[in-house]
């Protein structure tokens, strides 16, 4: 990653966007409180970082040059992401603490509700959202204390659920397995054998982890070697995986970002197809707030809808 005093400020993003929604320097300006000056100067800046012409001046006004449109699209993907962390950090921040309480397992917290968020936010700007993270046996344990809204990607509910659930399936999820760039398994050019990964000490999220359970689940009745790590994020299995611990097994959804930007390598692995359910789950008989139905709809709207490669796309990355 670039160092980030090289990297262009969020402001200046916001008004290239400003100027292509709008149509012109001074409406963009006057769309997000800056003055014509100000923004005239930030364009040129942008300009002379980019080395790109980004607007065109003429004696009818301004408009997006063809690299500006596709750098104003750029931005505006930019500023959503920091929405959602925006979002995201102020949910943390609250903890139990907030009209909707969300508990979310590692993987869906760190790689699908910041965009779900963003989207509730956009929806109701006003709302306070709590949100506490572990992995699935916590959120179990969560979901059936109190008022929660949870959500899971175990192959079952959580063995720490006491009580009746009522529970909504989001989306599917697969597990990917992922090598570091240098493994031999990064450099073949056939399927991984299955025998040859129940063999081999893998780099494993905690026990009582969503992703845990799904593994062990598949691996049932068939012996593997013992971990050579067991670690409690997927942020730390990615970081000792691209390290050359081992490989490792994981969501596509943790993996995705990584293995775009090469750090890692998703490795076919023949007759080895594990898929589990994401889910949403809340306590019986309790009233789910209306801001959480929103939620769980607009989460299932955007995952149904897709933005991205598929499963099938991550497993053939690494041939």
């Amino acid at each position: 990653m670039r160092h980030p005093s090289l990297l262009p400020h969020l402001g200046d993003l916001a008004v290239l966007v400003a100027i292509g929604e709008h149509g012109s320097i001074s409406a963009g300006a006057r769309s997000i409180g800056v003055a014509q000056p100000n923004a005239s100067r930030t364009l040129a800046r942008l300009e002379q970082r980019f080395g790109l012409e980004l607007v065109r001046r003429g004696a009818r006004g301004s408009a997006l040059t063809e690299h500006g449109v596709l750098m104003a699209d750029w931005a505006r993907d930019v500023l959503r992401a920091a929405d959602r962390l925006e979002a995201g950090a102020a949910g943390l921040a609250r903890g139990a603490d907030g009209p909707l309480r969300i508990a979310a397992s590692q993987t869906v917290a760190e790689a699908l509700l910041p965009r779900w968020l963003g989207a509730l936010h956009a929806a109701e700007p006003g709302l306070r959202v709590g949100i506490t993270v572990g992995n699935s046996d916590d959120v179990g344990r969560m979901v059936s204390a109190g008022d929660v809204l949870g959500f899971v990607e175990s192959p079952d509910l959580p063995a720490t659920i006491a009580g009746d659930v009522e529970e909504r399936i989001i989306t599917t999820d697969r597990l990917v397995v992922v090598t570091g760039p240098g493994h031999p398994w990064a450099l073949r050019t056939r399927p991984v054998a299955l025998g040859e990964l129940r063999a081999t000490p893998l780099v494993v999220r905690e026990p009582g982890s969503g992703t845990r359970v799904a593994l062990e689940d598949a691996m049932s009745g068939h012996r593997m070697a013992p971990p050579a790590l067991e670690l409690a994020s997927n942020a730390a299995v990615r970081l000792a995986v691209a390290s050359g611990v081992g490989p490792a097994v994981l969501s596509e959804h943790a993996v995705r970002a990584a293995v775009a930007a090469g750090e890692l390598r998703a490795v076919m692995v023949d007759g080895l197809v594990v898929e589990r359910p994401l889910r949403a789950v809340w306590a019986a008989g309790a009233d789910l707030p209306a801001a959480g139905a929103h939620l769980v709809e607009l989460a299932t709207r955007l995952e149904t809808g897709g933005d991205g490669a598929g499963p099938d796309a991550y497993l053939g990355w690494g041939l």
